[in-house]
């Protein structure tokens, strides 16, 4: 049987409140007393309650003041490191949740993007309106596509490969590869491709590969 889920507020009944204490505090007990034996490693702890007239010590009196001390001891850059209140903690946390929210908008910016592209490709543009800032973004997007197919055209023609051959295959001849290579023509593709861009801004070859081994198999690149 699973453990019912805690709900985490307030508890405003007295004795349900009281009894959660009591329960919880011998369970963090339980569990500072395994960590000290288990990693051996000094730690204390004091609770204050209104259900206590004297605060709950552990381990005892003498066992705080020393690991107490021995934290002052340390360095003032030591011991604030990894403290944190609760609204710097909110704050981190914000922080990278905004990071990851910016971070996914613009994946989402380029593959809308991308979709217009191929749209363009094929005559489609009649259910896009697009904006001046639309405009750029694909203008940008093209740029960038240009530039990866460039360089991985160049790649190709140091390596002596044909358009469209295999990397493991080689010319015959000089004549069959001078025949083989001749010019391209960019033909509309019949469907989008899946595959998506790179993020903007990345020039790798490996991504220049992959776009257009894309639009090959798409019949976005014919050899003439």
């Amino acid at each position: 049987m699973t453990r019912k889920k805690v709900k985490l507020a307030f508890i405003a009944n007295d004795s349900s409140r009281k009894t959660t204490f009591r329960k919880r505090k011998n369970g963090l007990m339980k569990k500072l007393n395994e960590i000290t034996t288990l990693c051996d490693i000094p730690a204390c702890a004091i609770l204050y309650s209104p259900y206590d007239v004297d605060p709950v010590v552990w381990p005892s009196s003498s066992g705080v003041q020393n690991v107490v001390a021995e934290f002052r001891s340390m360095p003032e850059i030591d011991q604030q490191k990894k403290m944190v209140d609760q609204e710097t903690f909110l704050r981190q946390r914000i922080e990278k949740v905004t990071e990851l929210l910016k971070r996914q908008r613009r994946e989402n910016r380029e593959r809308e993007m991308t979709e217009v592209m191929f749209h363009c490709l094929i005559g489609s543009m009649g259910t896009f309106n697009l904006n001046l800032m639309d405009l750029n973004d694909l203008g940008f997007l093209i740029d960038q596509f240009r530039k990866d197919v460039k360089h991985s055209l160049e790649i190709m023609k140091n390596s002596g490969m044909e358009i469209g051959q295999s990397s493991n295959a080689a010319p015959a001849d000089a004549e069959s590869a001078n025949e083989a290579i001749g010019t391209i023509t960019v033909v509309p593709a019949s469907t989008a491709p899946t595959a998506m861009v790179s993020e903007a801004g990345s020039s790798s070859s490996s991504a220049a590969a992959a776009a257009t081994k894309t639009r090959t198999n798409n019949n976005g690149l014919r050899r003439c």
